[in-house]
């Protein structure tokens, strides 16, 4: 049974900051896209009319613009319009458009192509299209030219560009905004737009997160015009928020009951976890940094960061995987040549059907000490493959995990009676496990909490157990040691 709501087209984002405007060539911009046969939803000519706003002497107000709301929704509309207004309204020179993925950029690229090739007063003033692989674009008879790439640390040197294009902005990095903001610099009036989903991790989404602080702070002036759709939360405490709110579905999707109906966000409620239907359809961030870090404090934690550290002899591996099983990673650890301990992520990727030959290669590399697994976890069912590989598991019960816990937590936070005796080489996968991380009461003890994790902790959880296990066996002769270095290769 589906309930009455009415559509919410209209639904206004829950924040909405940008700074002030004498004028808005907003309201052009939506014509265009009307006569182009994009006719745009309230909510998406609101983002344009704030994002489009110029002062008094003809400049944007906003440079930067910000449009966040959930998946499916129809954010690419809102870029659609503003790259034809940028083609003929704006005379840019270059817009470049670019995504996380390729084929979300090519995906792109068709859209608006489609647009221009169905109004006649639109094509003909087209010069030509390219087509090439990594070179896709429009030029105009004005000279005006809109590109489309993925983005990468290089993409985007060596152009002089009007406006920059950010979309699927939940994986833009730090790398690529500064091999792209400087083709800005020599321009007039430029404009940079960002629009996204919320990131899957505060590191990886680390760029998303500055642009966020910076449209709360209200501790002075902005040129950041910043719209979001998404309810109020963290991922880390839903526990003031009612996922099955259909009230609440409406005002956090623009186009429920339009694009998305509410049948579809029942099937996702069902099938996703809480964590991922809050983040994916209810648009709720994951914790900042600086919110997170709530079990080892991040100055304990950077103050054990060693770029160069590696291990010097034995050392044990450890698998551990997600409660999905969706994410899957191997830890290791050793000690170093000055004594102290080393732990490091050496793989992790989606599902686990890769895990079995990688622990072979790793086991033929480095003769390790010890392979942990814990039997009652995701990966436990995994142990009878990497023993029928000829690797033999050392397996670790409730008593193991918790004291694997103390002994990793002692060693970062300096409890331990040698102090602070662990380093690691500052891997993002690590980084963000820390900083998500929680645990839960084990007997007299803790461990991670892997079940109510807001994010990936399988690199955390695979590094400690790997711990473990190398305290536990590397005074056992696991035979010769040849190799040094980092665990990666």
């Amino acid at each position: 049974m589906t309930s009455q709501l009415a559509e919410r087209r209209d639904a206004q984002p829950r924040v909405c900051r940008y700074p002030p405007y004498v004028y808005s060539s907003g309201a052009d911009a939506i014509d265009l896209a009307d006569l182009a046969g994009l006719h745009l939803d309230p909510w998406q000519q609101l983002g344009l009319r704030h994002g489009l706003g110029e002062r008094s002497d003809g400049r944007w107000s906003a440079f930067e613009v910000a449009v966040l709301v959930s998946r499916q929704n129809g954010k690419g509309a809102i870029l659609e319009a503003r790259e034809l207004a940028g083609l003929y309204l704006f005379g840019e020179r270059l817009i470049l458009h670019s995504a996380h993925e390729y084929r979300t950029a090519m995906e792109a690229f068709l859209r608006v192509r489609n647009l221009i090739d169905g109004c006649d007063d639109l094509r003909r003033k087209v010069k030509r299209v390219v087509n090439t692989n990594g070179e896709e674009g429009i030029e105009l008879l004005n000279g005006s030219r809109l590109r489309f790439i993925a983005r990468s640390k290089g993409a985007g040197r060596g152009f002089s560009a009007d406006c920059l294009i950010w979309d699927e902005a939940y994986a833009l990095t730090a790398e690529q905004v500064e091999a792209q903001m400087p083709v800005l610099s020599a321009r007039p009036n430029p404009q940079i737009w960002y629009t996204s989903s919320p990131p899957l991790d505060a590191v990886s989404g680390g760029q998303l997160f500055s642009v966020r602080r910076r449209a709360l702070d209200s501790s002075g002036p902005t040129s950041l015009a910043y719209l979001d759709w998404g309810a109020d939360g963290r991922l880390d405490d839903l526990s003031g928020v009612d996922l099955d709110n259909r009230t609440l579905w409406a005002t956090t999707n623009p186009a429920y009951g339009h694009r998305i109906t509410e049948e579809t966000i029942e099937r996702e409620r069902a099938a996703m976890s809480p964590a991922g239907f809050a983040r994916e359809r209810l648009g709720i961030w994951p914790p900042d940094l600086s919110q997170g870090y709530q079990v080892i404090p991040v100055e304990d934690w950077e103050a054990a960061l060693d770029g160069r550290s590696m291990i010097d002899g034995p050392r044990a591996f450890a698998l551990d995987a997600s409660w999905d099983r969706g994410q899957a990673s191997i830890g290791g650890a050793g000690r170093r040549s000055d004594g102290r301990l080393h732990v490091e992520l050496v793989d992790a990727r989606p599902g686990t059907g890769w895990v079995v030959e990688r622990l072979a290669q790793l086991a033929r590399k480095w003769s390790p000490c010890a392979v942990v697994v814990d039997p009652g976890g995701p990966a436990g069912s995994l142990i009878p493959e990497i023993e029928a590989a000829g690797i033999e598991v050392h397996t670790v019960g409730a008593t193991d995990v918790a004291r694997a816990y103390g002994k990793f937590y002692d060693a970062v936070s300096g409890v331990d009676p040698g102090g602070r005796v662990l380093r690691h080489i500052g891997q993002p996968e690590l980084t963000t496990a820390i900083a998500g991380a929680t645990r839960r009461s084990i007997g007299d003890g803790f461990a991670w909490d892997r079940r109510n994790a807001t994010v990936n902790i399988t690199p955390l959880v695979a590094v400690t157990n790997a711990l473990y296990g190398f305290a536990q066996t590397a005074h056992i002769d696991s035979g010769p040691v040849e190799l040094t270095g980092s665990l990666m290769a």
